[in-house]
Formats: C-alpha cells, sequence, structure tokens
C-alpha cells in the first residue's frame, strides 16, 4: 500500500479543526444546514484561489450561491453557467447576482497577450474561453491604452471585463424569462482588489431587460470614466455629505444607512457624536 499522501492528510486535519470549530461556536450550524439552503445572492466570479467567494463577503455556507471560471467569462453556451444560473433564480429564488472579477486577472492578462500576438500559434482551451475578452481588448485597446495613473489598463480591462459579462449575463433566455415573468432580480458588477480585500461597486445594476437595451455602449464607459466604490469610500461619502449637510443646519440619514460599523464605531464615530 502506497504511503499516506501527507499533504492531502493537511487538508483533512484543517477540515476537521474547521469543522469542531463551527461546532464550539454554533451546535446546531451543520445541522441547520443540512436541512435547506437558502441564498439570496448568487456569485459569478473568477476561479482565482485567491478570491474565496463565501470569505470575501464574510457568509457562511448556505448563504452564497457560486459559479466560478477563468475570468468571470459568461458564454451563451455555456450549460454549467445557465444550469446554475436557471437553478439559482427559478428554484433557489436569489434576487441578486454578482458579477465579480478582481483586478491583477491572470485570465484577462492572458486575452492581452493574445490580442497583441504574443502567443504565437500556441492556443489552447484557455485561449478558447477567453475569446470574448481577447476580443473586448481587440476592440477598445486604444481607449484602455489611455487610462490614466494610478489605474493601469490591465485594471482597466479588468473593468470593462466585469462590464460584458454582466451584459451577457443578462442576455440569457435565463434572466430574459425570468424578467418577463416579472421575477425580482437585479444583476451587479463587482470588482475585488486583492491588494487590499475590498470589494468595488463598478456603478452598474441591471433589473429588466429593458435596463439591458437601454445601456450606453462600452465604448461610452471609457469615455466618461467611472471610479468604482468600495464600501469604506461610500461610507466615507456619506460622512462628509452629513457634515456638510449638518453644517447648514439639515440632517440627512446617511449614517443610519451604514451597516459595516464604520459610521457608530469607526473613523466617523467623533464626528456623529459632535454632531448630535
Amino acid at each position: 500500500m502506497a504511503p499516506p499522501d501527507t499533504v492531502l492528510d493537511e487538508l483533512f486535519d484543517k477540515n476537521l479543526a474547521w469543522a469542531n470549530a463551527k461546532n464550539e461556536k454554533d451546535p446546531t450550524f451543520f445541522r441547520r444546514l443540512a436541512e435547506q439552503q437558502a441564498p439570496r445572492f448568487l456569485w459569478v466570479g473568477c476561479s482565482d484561489s485567491r478570491v474565496p467567494a463565501n470569505d470575501v463577503v464574510g457568509l457562511d455556507p448556505g448563504e452564497l450561491f457560486v459559479h466560478r471560471n477563468i475570468a468571470n467569462v459568461v458564454h451563451s453556451s455555456d450549460m454549467n453557467l445557465l444550469a446554475v444560473l436557471e437553478f439559482a433564480v427559478e428554484v433557489l429564488r436569489v434576487r441578486h447576482v454578482i458579477v465579480c472579477g478582481h483586478y491583477g486577472c491572470g485570465g484577462v492578462k492572458r486575452a492581452v497577450e493574445n490580442a497583441e500576438g504574443r502567443l504565437g500559434e500556441g492556443h489552447t482551451l484557455v485561449d478558447h474561453w477567453l475569446a470574448p475578452v481577447v476580443d473586448l481588448c481587440i476592440r477598445h485597446r486604444a481607449a484602455i491604452d489611455r487610462t490614466a495613473a494610478p489605474a493601469t489598463p490591465l485594471d482597466k480591462l479588468c473593468e470593462l471585463n466585469v462590464s460584458l459579462q454582466m451584459r451577457r449575463l443578462a442576455a440569457t433566455p435565463v434572466l430574459k424569462t425570468a424578467w418577463a415573468r416579472g421575477l425580482d432580480v437585479t444583476v451587479h458588477g463587482w470588482i475585488y482588489g486583492i491588494g487590499d480585500g475590498l470589494l468595488r461597486d463598478l456603478g452598474t445594476t441591471l433589473s429588466s431587460s429593458e435596463e439591458l437595451a437601454a445601456l450606453p455602449p462600452l465604448d461610452d464607459l471609457l469615455a466618461t470614466p467611472h471610479e468604482p466604490m468600495s464600501a469604506a469610500r461610500l461610507h466615507a461619502v456619506a460622512a462628509f455629505l452629513e457634515m456638510e449637510l449638518a453644517d447648514m443646519g439639515a440632517i440627512a440619514p446617511f449614517g443610519s444607512a451604514c451597516t459595516c460599523g464604520a459610521w457608530d464605531n469607526g473613523p466617523f464615530g467623533a464626528e456623529r457624536e459632535e454632531m448630535e
């Protein structure tokens, strides 16, 4: 008999430690989990091992339905993705579908190398998979190359790829049919910063086929840059606006909308107390 693989044994040991810790913290956790799954969100993200979906948003197992692939690409012929999407929308009744890319995406970088002809003729299945991203890069290369610092052209292409995949997802028969039947499903476009651990909202949501049809061309997104907003930035803006309104004698409810604790306990707490 072959000797046990100590590397795999380590995974079993870590699993045991994780399960024990979960049970110690919440003795009914696994029993509840076994009874049903009721996620409110579907995450369509990249397979990159540095972007673990549940950890990134701080959700336990059972709270997030997940589909991942290289560069979070949406192919209309991908039966895996379409089956996940249909099950999420029609059976689990998720209300939010999040397309999430990340900065420094290796798949997007590979697509750039392909678009520039740096791969020669040695194309692989991965390159076939990344074809929509390669086409995106070729079509918008001039505008992407004009990306202003501190962002990089690769950063901008990672963001633009999320915007493209949102549109492709919204155009699937699954979502078009769901919206036609009046189901409440919204598609969001986010991007994750591996360097700081923060998610950023790209500022576009889609809740109907009409909203999809009304979206401006991707060229317009490049012509009018939009800074992706992290929660920290949103709370900072909200705090600033509330302080500005307080100076004018009017208090707006921005602070009360903060759910992360930054408004009450974080760097804005002192300002809030002064206003009160």
